[in-house]
């Protein structure tokens, strides 16, 4: 019998999940409800669910969540909403009676991650968070590999992720922009690569030390490389020929899922990203220890030319090492800025494309064959949605993500956060995040 679903938050993340269970997984989800604050962004999918094939859906204010869920019967509510959201809409959920599939992150800050634990405890309910990088087949083969033995006990870890002109700079468009919404990059997207070095190797962070800055984005650094004027947004203000800000009229579904919806909240999904009041870093640095002994030095940055990331792990028995460039150069007008390009650019000497080497010790490198993967995150979506709605089965990686697993992703994120105000390391276990992620 279909489980009975409902999705929290109808912003554009929400239509993967929706096409995922009408059109992936009948038989598994049946979706009952679409719950939101925006009544125009609630339209939006109910006319999408009639593209798709499906019928139009009960459709509840975020204050008649508890009502939702009794008078639907719902089994599992998707949270897509934003981050700042997280704790109390998912405490909320489970006390109501439903368990939750949270997008990343878990939450933002130590007081979400108690609630959250604190709500699991007093319901029994579960929670599960969408770390789909996992199953991506690159990060799904360096897995395997440490998982195998074949560089032996891991020592250190070197990870570095850049962020383009498109995708990094979105971010500071958005909600994202202020750390009170986000959590700031460590947090919202850096938790996607603390659960990595967390799964990877098997361990569990335990002291935190981070520098980071706003050095490129933001009001002040725009005067000081002379940029002149900015127009606040891209839509109705901004000039056709300035790559650094969005039209949402350009694009169908930013036209109607935002531009047309600011007059029920006021949002504004294209603010420029050189206009004041932004609070969160573009460029970040962060060495954790974890309690295996091994240590992780870790960058963003989120105005490079390129997007992609290296990682290197080193262990007793040698080296492995991890390259992806995502998006070669910006140079198109792709519209979803965190879908990677397939666009070959003649004569570019840096190329889209994947690369996992090994090398031990006393030995030449050698390439290991890297699993194609389809589809969004490096085909790691495909795999999740089946997880999620099928059910994870015997998965000798350990790829699908608990309630654990979130808190100790956002627990190195929380901890850079503190340290950044302090100057200081942080010690994870000082945090206090209900008993989880230790």
């Amino acid at each position: 019998m279909a489980r009975r679903y409902a999705v929290a938050g109808t912003g554009s993340r929400a239509q993967s999940y929706i096409r995922a269970i009408l059109q992936e997984h009948p038989e598994e989800a049946e979706l009952v409800a679409l719950l939101d604050s925006n009544p125009g962004r609630l339209a939006f999918h109910q006319r999408k669910l009639t593209e798709l094939g499906g019928s139009e859906l009960p459709e509840y204010g975020a204050e008649d969540l508890e009502r939702m869920v009794k008078e639907q019967a719902v089994d599992r509510v998707v949270v897509t909403s934003p981050d700042y959201t997280h704790a109390a809409v998912v405490s909320r959920l489970l006390r109501a009676g439903a368990d939750v599939i949270v997008e990343k992150p878990l939450t933002i800050d130590a007081d979400g991650t108690r609630q959250i634990v604190d709500a699991m405890n007093e319901s029994g309910k579960s929670v599960v968070v969408t770390f789909n990088y996992r199953y991506s087949p690159r990060n799904s083969a360096l897995r395997q590999l440490i998982q195998d033995g074949e560089i032996g006990q891991v020592t250190s870890v070197e990870f570095q992720w850049v962020l383009d002109t498109r995708h990094g700079a979105d971010y500071f468009r958005r909600w994202h922009r202020e750390k009170k919404n986000s959590g700031g990059l460590l947090v919202h997207k850096a938790s996607h690569h603390f659960d990595l070095v967390n799964w990877w190797i098997a361990s569990t962070p335990t002291r935190v030390f981070a520098s980071g800055g706003l050095a490129f984005y933001g009001a002040d650094n725009a005067a000081a490389r002379g940029l002149g004027e900015r127009p606040a947004r891209g839509t109705i203000d901004g000039a056709a020929d300035d790559p650094w800000l969005l039209d949402l009229r350009t694009d169908d579904t930013n036209r109607q899922l935002y531009y047309e919806n600011e007059k029920y909240d006021g949002y504004l999904r294209d603010q420029d990203v050189f206009a004041p009041g932004i609070t969160i870093e573009d460029n970040m640095s962060v060495i954790a220890e974890y309690a295996n002994g091994a240590r992780l030095s870790y960058s963003l940055n989120a105005h490079s030319p390129w997007e992609g990331y290296r990682v290197a792990v080193n262990g007793t028995l040698g080296r492995a090492e991890l390259e992806v460039v995502e998006r070669a150069a910006v140079v198109d007008d792709q519209i979803d800025p965190s879908y990677p390009s397939d666009r070959v650019i003649a004569g570019d000497v840096r190329t889209n494309g994947e690369r996992l080497v090994l090398q031990k010790h006393w030995a030449p490198a050698v390439e290991v064959e890297i699993p194609r993967g389809e589809g969004g995150h490096g085909g790691g979506d495909r795999l999740i949605y089946a997880d999620l709605f099928v059910g994870p089965g015997n998965d000798p990686l350990g790829r699908a993500a608990d309630v654990n697993d979130g808190v100790r992703a956002v627990a190195v994120g929380i901890a850079a956060n503190q340290s950044l105000a302090s100057g200081q390391p942080v010690v994870v276990a000082d945090l206090n995040l209900g008993g989880w992620g230790s």
